[in-house]
């Protein structure tokens, strides 16, 4: 793994996105932040991150709609995605996993914990 980890992170709070940032950013990993499905898919375009850090519930384009439109971006075909969500029940889960997500991170979250468990989640895609 990389000693930086580029994160392309899209969550619509911005008080969130401010805890998860201050949560990664000083464990290796650099955000991409975009406050909605629409910011990312600009971004997105100029970007090759390691990972995709996507919010579930969005307004306008939610996170899976958001995944499926970055799925077809050829350079991001293959790049893990972790969903960020408060709706954790599992089918909602199953789902998340059948649209080819490494996993799903439940909100609220542990800051002290969130690098640690992104990463177990990564090493389980290496391994």
């Amino acid at each position: 793994m990389p000693d930086v980890l580029q994160v392309l992170y899209v969550e619509d709070d911005p008080d969130i996105r401010m805890v998860t940032a201050f949560a990664l950013e000083d464990e290796g990993f650099e955000l991409i932040e975009c406050d909605s499905g629409i910011d990312a898919l600009s971004k997105a375009v100029n970007v090759t991150p390691a990972l995709i850090l996507l919010d579930v519930m969005m307004p306008g384009l939610d996170g899976p709609a958001t995944l499926q439109q970055l799925r077809e971006m050829p350079h991001l075909a293959n790049t893990p995605v972790i969903f960020m969500t408060a709706k954790v029940q599992p089918a909602e889960k199953e789902q998340y996993m059948a649209l080819g997500a490494l996993g799903v991170l439940s909100k609220p979250f542990d800051p002290l914990a969130l690098a640690d468990d992104i990463r177990s989640l990564l090493s389980r895609s290496d391994g």
